[in-house]
């Protein structure tokens, strides 16, 4: 039993999976962007299911510690094969490989954008106009075509 009265693969004293698997993650960083911008905070559903083109919440495979928000690109052997959104920033798949399946924590689901230190009546209706948006899955793009896209886009 671990804390919170939850057993090693997370399902509570009487055997059950919680009901609310959801949490929230913030970005630090401009590797999602424009989908993700630093200091959005993410609504994430651990344990849900995924698929090509989702937004996902990872543990870095070198670095288990840290969290990574990233696009799931396609399955390959040993696990996801992971892009950012922003092909000038580094950190993902093409740096250290596909991530394995168990290091998925789950799918993001909506982002949130804090308002920011403008308060002009036109920034308050640009802030509430996009603030909160669901965040979809897009068509998956093959890992070599999109590489191949961003080294040209350079």
């Amino acid at each position: 039993m671990t804390e919170h009265g939850r057993t090693e693969d997370g399902r509570t004293e009487r055997g059950r999976q919680p009901r609310v698997q959801l949490g929230i993650a913030e970005v630090m960083g401009p590797s999602m962007y424009p989908t993700l911008k630093h200091g959005d905070q993410l609504l994430v559903h651990y344990r849900a299911p995924v698929k090509a083109g989702d937004v996902a919440v990872l543990r870095h495979p070198l670095q288990q510690d840290l969290l990574i928000v990233k696009r799931l690109v396609e399955r390959r052997d040993g696990g996801w094969w992971v892009l950012g959104d922003n092909p000038g920033a580094e950190g993902d798949s093409r740096v250290f490989g596909t991530v394995p399946e168990e290091l998925l924590l789950g799918r993001v689901r909506a982002r949130y954008r804090p308002l920011g230190g403008q308060r002009s009546v036109r920034a308050v209706i640009s802030w509430l106009v996009s603030a909160v948006r669901l965040v979809p899955a897009v068509r998956p793009v093959s890992a070599e075509r999109s590489v191949s896209r961003r080294l040209r886009a350079r």
